[in-house]
């Protein structure tokens, strides 16, 4: 040992340094000099802010790949008016890989109003404004400038549901796949860990991005391949949209050759899914050395760690695929479930946490009562959009009581005061195992379930590939009789959409007339998002439903939030102060 390697004589911030960032992946050349690295393999940028809990995307990537031997460091909401603050760690040796966030950039900052956020829950103090607009595209750019032939992925929410043709709803127009707008080598779809893991593998073999499952890549030759109507045709026919949307649908949960789609004199060739991750896969990601802490060098808190510091993530994929939601579409529609052994120590090391109290706020995911749910059938062979409505497919084997046994479990070890569900739960799953859903609101919900029964109207209901509004009916009768047989005073929050494709002034009429007729006030109204590479988007875009039929869309500014205000007491016509707030 050098004099200068000696700790004694390292100054004591040095050691400080040193000892605050020795259990997270770098992201400075400091910290690579602490690692005694001098080159990274892999480079990943997220336009969140560095959390290494297993809630956050890109750290969990970078703890898999620092797992399998490769040097990975990360650039956190780098300044983007430069190319200095995304270069600092370096020339990658192998690719970087991109990421905008828990979110895509657009919809992190505009709310359905088209108005500024206010706040980034992914940002340190809440701010908003530390990502650019199209964030993916925008750190292509960077990275192309600062590291000329550099393999690019991207990935994550943004890139997943942009993958193809789609609308977007800020600029009011179709746009070309991302893939082509960042110039990226390849796009990752879906859950990232196989994906990324196979292009690290290939480049570091030096074998091409071709055939990689749950992948896009830019192509010359997509004439062998099933056709996606092309962007060029869209733009001529929005009901091409629909069709493209229903395809791509198809090919996430069943597809087994590659799509190809045109875009002018380009075209992309996407790849089958990649396979959803097995128990013993999941639960070894859950094992990675996470603090569960932000990144020492920030001064203020990230608001989402505080909602997911506690938190345990038991269930991957939803099998509902409602026509609004990106997580079919992202997470997939089969279930990754994982082990009760697994769940049980990693609540275990969490009573070891300096700021551990003896809550675990959440064990769940998407879905949480879909935990331990399996399908009996090859799902290349299945033909249904969803696998709960119009009914419960009777493939889908549920499991709510062994979800209510693993509850049990978790809450029985040492130093664990109480365990809750904060995740959303499918009602009318829950109600067909009525003994394990009495269990489950007697002991496990903290005050509140939240439910999403989204809309009263059946019409509207069937747009939204929902259940009828009779089995949430059902079931909010279900869970005050239990609450009060239990002598518990419980809420049910119901998340309500207004101004849904094919909803009218009508159809809003009979949700606010629901409301009134409980004497409650609605909290948790979103005014519809058309989010990129849903079904509902597709609709809101082309004014027809999945068959081709015109529907009603509300689509001026005016529209929406007359329909948005119909569900608040005296207020006909929103005031644009409190817009961003129910925009959120």
């Amino acid at each position: 040992m050098t004099q200068k390697d000696n700790p004694r004589n390292t100054p004591r911030k040095h050691r400080d340094l040193r000892q605050a960032t020795a259990n997270f992946l770098p992201t400075t050349r400091r910290e690579m000099e602490l690692r005694h690295w001098d080159e990274l393999d892999i480079l990943l940028v997220s336009g969140d802010a560095y959390v290494d809990h297993p809630g956050f995307g890109v750290p969990l990537l970078g703890r898999l790949l620092e797992s399998r031997g490769y040097k990975v460091g990360i650039i956190d909401q780098p300044d983007w008016t430069s190319q200095d603050d995304i270069a600092r760690l370096g020339k990658p040796r192998l690719f970087c890989g991109i990421a905008s966030g828990a979110l895509d950039s657009m919809l992190a900052h505009y709310t359905a109003f088209r108005k500024k956020r206010s706040d980034d829950a992914c940002t340190p103090g809440g701010l908003a404004g530390k990502r650019p607009n199209r964030a993916s595209i925008v750190y292509a750019n960077l990275i192309r400038a600062a590291f000329p032939g550099t393999p690019i992925a991207i990935g994550g929410v943004e890139a997943s549901l942009r993958k193809a043709a789609h609308y977007d709803f800020w600029t009011d127009a179709l746009r070309r796949s991302i893939l082509l707008d960042a110039k990226a080598d390849i796009l990752i779809y879906g859950m990232g860990e196989r994906q990324i893991l196979q292009i690290a593998e290939n480049l570091n073999n030096g074998m091409p991005l071709d055939n990689i499952p749950g992948t896009v890549v830019a192509t010359s030759t997509p004439e062998q391949f099933s056709p996606l109507p092309s962007y060029d045709d869209i733009l001529q026919d929005k009901s091409l949209l629909v069709n493209a949307t229903l395809q791509l649908e198809s090919h996430f949960h069943t597809g087994t050759e590659p799509l190809a789609q045109r875009h002018g004199n380009q075209a992309i060739l996407i790849q089958p899914s990649a396979e959803p991750l097995t128990t013993e896969e999941l639960d070894q990601l859950y094992q990675f050395p996470f603090t569960r802490e932000q990144h020492p060098k920030y001064t203020q808190p990230v608001p989402a760690l505080d909602m997911l510091k506690f938190s345990i993530t038991a269930v991957r994929g939803c099998a509902g695929a409602c026509a609004f939601c990106s997580i079919a579409q992202h997470q997939g529609r089969r279930i990754s479930s994982r082990s009760a052994e697994s769940l049980a120590a990693e609540i275990e090391k969490l009573t070891s946490h300096k700021d551990w109290k003896g809550h675990v706020s959440d064990v769940g995911g998407p879905t949480a009562n879909l935990w331990g749910a399996t399908c009996s059938v090859n799902a290349e062979k299945c033909k249904r959009q969803s696998c709960l409505t119009p009914s419960i497919c009777p493939n889908l084997k549920l499991n709510l009581k062994a979800y209510v046994e693993l509850l049990e479990k978790l809450n029985a070890i040492p130093n664990v005061k109480t365990v809750s569900v904060a995740s959303g739960i499918r009602h009318d799953a829950a109600q067909t195992e009525p003994k394990a859903a009495k269990k489950l609101i007697a002991k496990f919900i903290s005050g509140h379930l939240k439910l999403a029964p989204e809309h009263c109207d059946d019409k509207i209901l069937k747009l939204m590939r929902k259940p009828k509004f009779s089995s949430f009916e059902n079931f909010l009768e279900f869970f005050q009789n239990t609450s009060y047989e239990h002598g518990k005073q419980q809420y049910i929050i119901p998340f309500i959409i207004s101004a849904y494709p094919g909803c009218g002034m009508e159809e809003m009429k009979t949700v606010a007339s629901w409301f009134r007729q409980r004497g409650w006030k609605p909290q948790q109204v979103q005014c519809f998002i058309p989010t990129p590479g849903t079904l509902a988007t597709a609709m809101f875009y082309a004014e027809c439903d999945q068959n081709g039929n015109h529907i009603y869309v509300p689509k001026t500014d005016r529209e929406r939030e007359d329909q948005h205000a119909m569900l608040f007491e005296n207020r006909r016509k929103p005031q644009k102060k409190n817009i961003q707030r129910r925009g959120k």
